[in-house]
């Protein structure tokens, strides 16, 4: 139910932000518990972690850095406050995900493109828990 005035004629847009906010707030825990998962699978290296880390052409050694990595990005970005710094370095680090699948030829829509679908949607769920950032984007006015 909307209410209605002459200077006001909906009165829903807390309503509907907070709506936004929520489905935000969602997508952003959903991708969080992915790369904690990820993450302690890097950290514990069992055996499918050290064939995957061996099929992209990685010491089994690194899984441990990549593990500590992306642990770091995922705790900043678990904070409200430093979220968009989070953000970016999962996007960084997502970007080089891209690159280890492409030089070793993984399938395009499946592997390669994973961590381009998985940072659209931290983006996706940022933006939605804070509008603010279409407009540091140049996106809206």
């Amino acid at each position: 139910m909307s209410v209605t005035s002459p200077t006001n004629p909906t009165v829903d847009a807390p309503a509907k932000r907070s709506v936004s906010r929520t489905i935000g707030i969602v997508i952003s825990v959903l991708v969080g518990a992915f790369l904690a998962f990820d993450v302690v699978g890097k950290l514990m290296v069992p055996e499918p972690v050290k064939e995957g880390t061996e099929a992209l052409g990685f010491p089994i050694d690194q899984a441990l850095i990549m593990g500590v990595v992306l642990g770091v990005c995922v705790l900043v970005y678990a904070v409200p406050r430093t979220a968009v710094l989070g953000a970016l370095g999962i996007t960084a680090y997502l970007g080089g995900a891209v690159t280890a699948n492409m030089r070793v030829e993984s399938p395009l829509f499946s592997h390669t493109l994973f961590a381009v679908y998985l940072g659209v949607l931290m983006w996706v769920g940022l933006v939605l828990r804070r509008p603010a950032l279409l407009k540091v984007a140049g996106l809206t006015r």
